[in-house]
């Protein structure tokens, strides 16, 4: 019996410790979930805004605009964002006694640009999957940021709740943005 055992014993050490190493480690946090539109090619950055969407229904089209809505929702989110951030710091840097007033228009302007248009709006990628009797829809949008000032400046001009001050001051505001974009670039 011993010398079975020593002759077993190479091979009962290797598949012991070859069993240490494959056995897998448990997340406390549970298992990572990669869902597809995920990394760097679907994040926003310095050219574009970007934002996915999820839905998830028994109905392929409810799943479908649950996703758009979602993804559509973080665009404006973050186009908001972005530009009070713009303003805001346009606006500290001058010495306007409007400051207040027109940053108020420039928001009231990003505001109404984002209920009537999202400028550009590009789909870069929708997935459709099923399981059960469960749709699960994703969607990627984006939208190239240039594009999105310059429709603004467009808005800007033609809307007749802001004067000619305010207009020339909101349209400093994008071109300087423009401009820094375009040195980035």
């Amino acid at each position: 019996m011993i010398k079975l055992m020593l002759h077993y014993a190479p091979t009962l050490l290797l598949m012991t410790v070859v069993g240490l190493f494959s056995c897998k480690t448990s997340n406390p946090y549970g298992t990572k979930v990669k869902e597809p539109f995920q990394g760097s090619p679907y994040e926003s950055n310095n050219r574009f805004f970007r934002a996915t969407g999820k839905g998830v229904s028994a109905k392929d089209n409810i799943a479908r605009g649950k996703a758009d809505i979602a993804a559509k929702n973080q665009l404006a989110g973050q186009v908001n964002t972005n530009m009070r951030a713009v303003a805001d710091q346009y606006l500290g840097q001058t010495e306007n006694e409007n400051a207040a007033e027109v940053a108020d228009k420039f928001q009231s302007l990003v505001r109404e640009v984002m209920n009537t248009n999202l400028a550009d709006l590009r789909k870069i990628g929708e997935e459709k999957f099923i399981k059960d009797t469960q749709y699960t829809v994703f969607i990627a949008y984006e939208i190239k940021k240039s594009a999105m000032l310059r429709f603004m400046k467009k808005q800007a001009r033609t809307d007749k709740k802001i004067n000619q001050k305010q207009r020339a001051l909101i349209e400093k505001i994008i071109d300087k943005e423009l401009e820094e974009m375009e040195k980035g670039e």
